[in-house]
């Protein structure tokens, strides 16, 4: 059984699997191919990943990766807090530029499905959270991409109350949106 629900723009999901508790815990099926399938969500599932942030105010993205390597990513966090934000990419989308951001935790329990075409980026709200996410495509160094975290066509409201997050030189080095030719189209297969 699965909770799912559209954000505001409408490919993006939040999707919270059911838990069974007693007294020594609980147990929860966090991934279901099936049980997604029922939700209308197929996608053939390449890769695990897991990061973990030491400090909190960590930001890694916005990322995505071009085709044929384009991935859809399933994201849940098992330690700590997260904002979530995922930013469309495809050209002549209604949605274009726009961005939506969803608090995932390991409290909350609940997990973001965010589609090829769109970048992708998380902020840590705690120290020492832990990330794991599933993507329908390997890593290819050749096809990663970045858009700037603070790019002010797309301004996103990361709540840094002030502070300059901790990011990798690649993101902090990353090209504004309206520097870069996405490769994604609305309505096309962006794989």
């Amino acid at each position: 059984m699965l909770d799912v629900r559209k954000l505001d723009i409408p490919e993006i999901l939040e999707i919270v699997p059911r838990r069974f508790g007693d007294d020594r815990g609980f147990f929860s099926e966090t991934f279901n191919r099936a049980r997604l399938g029922e939700n209308g969500i197929e996608i053939d599932w390449m890769q695990d990943n897991q990061s973990y942030s030491a400090e909190a105010f960590t930001l890694r993205g916005l990322h995505y990766q071009e085709p044929p390597f384009a991935q859809d990513k399933l994201v849940r966090v098992l330690r700590g807090r997260i904002l979530d934000v995922a930013v469309d990419i495809r050209e002549g989308s209604p949605t274009f530029a726009r961005w939506v951001a969803l608090e995932l935790s390991a409290d909350a329990f609940n997990q973001i499905l965010v589609p090829a075409g769109f970048a992708h980026g998380f902020l840590t709200l705690e120290p020492d959270t832990e990330v794991f996410y599933k993507v329908s495509a390997p890593y290819s160094g050749a096809h990663d991409r970045s858009i700037r975290f603070d790019d002010p066509d797309i301004a996103i409201s990361w709540p840094l109350s002030g502070r300059h997050p901790v990011l990798s030189a690649k993101d902090e080095a990353a090209p504004r949106l309206a520097d870069i030719k996405t490769p994604f189209r609305f309505g096309e297969n962006a794989k």
